[in-house]
């Protein structure tokens, strides 16, 4: 039996991740990298069908949760440069 299930930030993100353009402009690899180190900073939020977000979430939570990814977005990028960096200097 597979079950189809998704955590909700993780579809947030790709969502994000394909609006700001970065599924275009970055290797593979570092979005891979980026989105691992974003989720990490996230709460996990499963559900079955994306259409339940919808219904459970009102406008204000939908808001809500794209700024947090926002946030820990930003500092993903932060955090793999800062890694990026000290990794040239070596």
């Amino acid at each position: 039996m597979q079950l189809d299930i998704r955590n909700y930030y993780e579809v947030m993100l790709v969502e994000i991740m394909s609006e700001e353009g970065l599924l275009d402009e970055l290797p593979e690899d570092y979005v891979a990298d980026l989105a691992c180190v974003t989720l990490n900073q996230l709460p996990v939020r499963y559900v079955h069908h994306l259409v339940d977000t919808y219904f459970y979430f009102d406008l204000n939570e939908q808001q809500a949760v794209r700024n947090e990814i926002y946030e820990a977005l930003e500092k993903a990028r932060a955090f793999l440069k800062s890694r990026l960096t000290a990794n040239q200097d070596d």
